[in-house]
């Protein structure tokens, strides 16, 4: 099994949610992040004068999916939220030893 993790706009979080739901690809845990990438921030004008926000707000996506369902939900999380523009979010994908249903006991894939 796999675990994804994606940092993404948060204005993309209701289609990606639609779109996985539509596939068939229904847990997922989302939680409200602040980040910054390489372009460091956003530099701002207001009356004031010039600012910087050095933290974007974005959201995190966490799945647990099948190893040969892994590259089917990355394909579909970036043609989904990609807008070509420099913080589109990045994805991050992690091996997972074994997942446990609390309410069951039960192990392995059929517990995600």
């Amino acid at each position: 099994m796999k675990k994804i993790e994606a940092i993404i706009r948060p204005e993309k979080l209701h289609n990606l949610r639609q779109v996985l739901d539509s596939r068939g690809y229904f847990g997922m845990t989302a939680y409200e992040v602040k980040g910054r990438g390489r372009q460091k921030g956003i530099a701002l004008q207001w009356r004031a004068g010039d600012y910087r926000v050095d933290f974007m707000p974005k959201m995190k996506v966490e799945m647990v999916v099948e190893d040969d369902q892994m590259d089917q939900v990355v394909d579909l999380i970036c043609s989904t939220v990609q807008t070509g523009e420099a913080g589109d979010g990045k994805i991050f994908v992690y091996p997972v030893e074994d997942v446990i249903r609390v309410r069951t006991r039960e192990r392995g894939g059929g517990a995600v």
